[in-house]
């Protein structure tokens, strides 16, 4: 499967422009039919704690994914803060080649330091979907450094980990060793995709990455603004679990 990773540079808390950064980007690189296309945590207004305002271009965030879906039969994964009945949400959303939304996952973690827990309600189960041939798990951000959830999504058949984010560039050592470790510790492809830019808080280097099962990482994709995309194969995660069968061989119970 291709995975196209969108590292946008996101304009502050303006829905409508996003969608149209996007959409001329995805123009531009003509992800192939059936490819994954992820896209950073909360693309259209930027990781935002006005949830109000934040919330109010969610409906257009999520037509959008459902259109670009569509339109270039790919699936399409990308956080959007979304208001619905449990609430104002940061969520990572996925969406089928038909632009059928297969999945709405809220984030576990909201981040303290910045107040979010108290601005969107926080998720409270593991999700893992098919997509393709993969059994994808989407996270957000905060919830990186949580190790037990990719431990529940890798017991639940996930091989393929999508981790969206506004992860600020004073943090980029952490983002980078992290997103190795969950690879190496779960035997999964483990993909993280930041934004790039600024907002009115923080600084963001990008630095979205592939990294295979093994933890090595087979893209990089800089600083700054820019879309890259790379093949995985699922067979990789699978016989590396079945010749390394440190997953099989883990004991439960240690906790508490």
């Amino acid at each position: 499967m291709q995975v196209v990773l969108g590292q946008v540079d996101i304009v502050w808390e303006d829905a409508s422009a996003n969608v149209a950064r996007v959409t001329a980007a995805l123009e531009k690189e003509e992800p192939r039919a059936g490819s994954l296309v992820v896209l950073p945590e909360m693309f259209a207004s930027g990781f935002s704690m006005d949830a109000t305002r934040a919330c109010g271009g969610g409906a257009l965030a999520t037509a959008a994914l459902a259109g670009w879906a569509r339109r270039w039969r790919c699936w399409v994964v990308g956080g959007v803060a979304l208001e619905d009945a449990d609430g104002p949400g940061n969520m990572a959303l996925g969406f089928g080649p038909d632009g059928t939304e297969i999945f709405r996952f809220r984030k576990l973690h909201g981040f303290s330091p910045t107040g979010e827990p108290q601005q969107y309600r926080s998720g409270d189960a593991v999700g893992v979907w098919s997509v393709g041939e993969f059994r994808v798990a989407p996270f957000v951000c905060y919830d990186l450094r949580f190790p037990e959830v990719f431990r529940a999504a890798a017991s639940r058949g996930a091989d393929l980990m999508v981790v969206i984010a506004n992860w600020p560039a004073r943090r980029e050592r952490h983002w980078l060793a992290l997103l190795q470790a969950r690879a190496i510790e779960n035997q999964a492809w483990v993909i993280g995709v930041n934004r790039a830019g600024t907002d009115p808080n923080a600084t963001y280097s990008g630095r979205s990455v592939v990294v295979d099962p093994m933890g090595v990482v087979r893209l990089d994709a800089g600083e700054g603004e820019r879309w890259v995309s790379l093949d995985v194969d699922v067979a990789e995660a699978r016989a590396w679990r079945e010749a390394f069968p440190a997953l099989r061989d883990r004991r439960e119970g240690w906790a508490g």
